[in-house]
């Protein structure tokens, strides 16, 4: 058995376990003497019903009770649906605080369901003490043994919201997929590609493997170009040409240093100079069009000041 699910089997069963002892220390008030000597002139029975009546108060679900039940799970699913797109209008409206307000979605929407399950169940239908520990040791076993794919992914979201290794708004890699951080569920987390496809992928999937955080909370992150030279070019002049362009780009982020390194390589048999320039972009979103924009100075720079250059790989993030 996976390590979460021996984790919420052992939750639930001690939950039950509390709830029991609780029970038998908290026995509830006491039936009063005239009760008591009324019970045993009648000489009621143990297993006549009056005594069950007056051993145990009875419980059952109304039709009220449902119909109340519906009504608020319907109201907190709107409400929080439209908060979340609050979050979501505001996070775009205020570009400087995108990320931490979006990050705030994925809290809320589980902090406003286990407040409407906790009202459901506590207050409208409120069972008895024995009734909740009746179904939350059957709930134990059958989660234990039953739904092990939705268990791992749903700790698996938990996880990633307390430990945080990103947030909504952060450009993340998980194995072969790239992309922007739009929603962190309870099942999966679905990120935004650069062709503009909606990829998801599973809460247990991203728990077991490594990520790569391009921004860390941060609304900045890195981005390379990269353009291969012949040998012989003058390394002094391709060095402040790269420079002036990305200090000339409405995308720079001047607060962080722009670095042009250049290393040999062997490239197809042939043994070529490669230049990375990176840089900071001010907002993640910059993150192509800059990329695509250094390459295109880079290449029309160097062919206008006649220096050696070969056709550029494709831009990337750090």
């Amino acid at each position: 058995m996976n390590y979460q699910l021996k984790i919420v089997t052992a939750l639930l069963l001690f939950f039950g376990f509390t709830t029991t002892l609780i029970s038998q220390l908290n026995p509830g008030p006491s039936i009063p003497d005239s009760v008591s000597v009324a019970a045993e002139s009648v000489s009621i029975s143990e297993t006549s019903p009056i005594a069950v009546n007056l051993a145990q108060p009875e419980w059952s679900i109304t039709r009220d009770k449902v119909i109340w039940a519906i009504l608020v799970a319907l109201i907190g699913f709107a409400l929080i649906k439209y908060l979340s797109r609050l979050l979501e209008r505001l996070g775009e409206r205020w570009i400087k605080f995108r990320l931490t307000i979006k990050g705030l979605v994925p809290i809320l929407r589980i902090a406003g369901w286990i407040i409407i399950l906790y009202i459901i169940i506590v207050d409208l239908l409120a069972p008895p003490i024995a009734t909740i520990v009746a179904l939350t040791a059957s709930a134990g076993i059958a989660v234990g043994f039953a739904s092990q794919d939705i268990l791992k992914n749903i700790f698996g979201g938990i996880m990633i919201l307390f430990d945080r290794p990103f947030q909504v708004g952060d450009k993340i890699q998980v194995g072969s997929h790239y992309g922007e951080v739009v929603g962190i569920g309870m099942r999966t987390v679905r990120i935004t590609s650069p062709d503009d496809s909606l990829v998801s992928i599973p809460n247990s999937e991203i728990v077991n493997t490594s990520v790569s955080n391009s921004n860390s909370g941060e609304h900045y992150c890195q981005v390379v170009s990269e353009v291969y030279l012949q040998p012989d070019v003058d390394l002094t002049a391709v060095r402040k040409l790269a420079y002036e362009a990305a200090a000339m780009s409405q995308y720079i982020y001047l607060n962080k240093p722009i670095q042009i390194i250049i290393k040999n390589e062997i490239h197809q048999g042939q043994s070529l100079l490669k230049l990375r320039l990176k840089a900071y972009v001010l907002d993640i979103r910059y993150e192509f069009a800059f990329a695509s924009q250094m390459t295109e100075i880079l290449l029309g720079q160097l062919s206008q000041a006649q220096l050696p250059f070969t056709p550029t790989e494709i831009p990337h993030n750090k």
